[in-house]
């Protein structure tokens, strides 16, 4: 018998199958016990939804986090690119001071970019969502 394991298994006569098992070789008899939503393969399905569309208590902290974390960001970005063109335009920052073919518009926003950039949540708000995937993909293999 093929049942999603690497090797096929062995099954004797009174074994329990799930459905989806793949019969190798040799004549099979056998009975239904349970039909749509009672098969094992839908109580599989169903706890995997329930663990993707539940949110773990991490997850619900990182995206308070991020609610507040990303517009504070944002802000912090728009202004260094309005403090740096009020530095070419006050003349604190000499053009001399630019590299080859940027403008004083672009290094601002090279600057704001920067910030951004640097402090970028991905961390935050990527892997805690990717942590509950994996965990349900384990959970599932664990109850098949």
């Amino acid at each position: 018998m093929v049942t999603g394991e690497s090797l096929p298994v062995r099954k004797v006569v009174g074994a329990q199958l799930i459905g989806g098992t793949v019969n190798g070789e040799g004549l099979l008899l056998m009975r239904a016990t349970a039909v749509g939503g009672s098969t094992v393969l839908a109580g599989i399905a169903r706890l995997v939804q329930e663990a993707q569309t539940s949110k773990a208590p991490v997850q619900a902290v990182a995206d308070t986090i991020a609610a507040y974390f990303v517009p504070t960001i944002v802000a912090i970005s728009v202004v260094v690119f309005v403090a740096w063109l009020e530095a070419f335009a006050a003349g604190l920052v000499p053009l001399s001071a630019l590299p080859p073919g940027v403008s004083p518009p672009l290094l601002a926003l090279l600057h704001a970019i920067s910030v951004v950039v640097i402090a970028c949540p991905c961390g935050l708000g990527l892997a805690t969502p990717t942590a509950v995937m994996v965990g349900t993909g384990v959970a599932a293999r664990q109850v098949s």
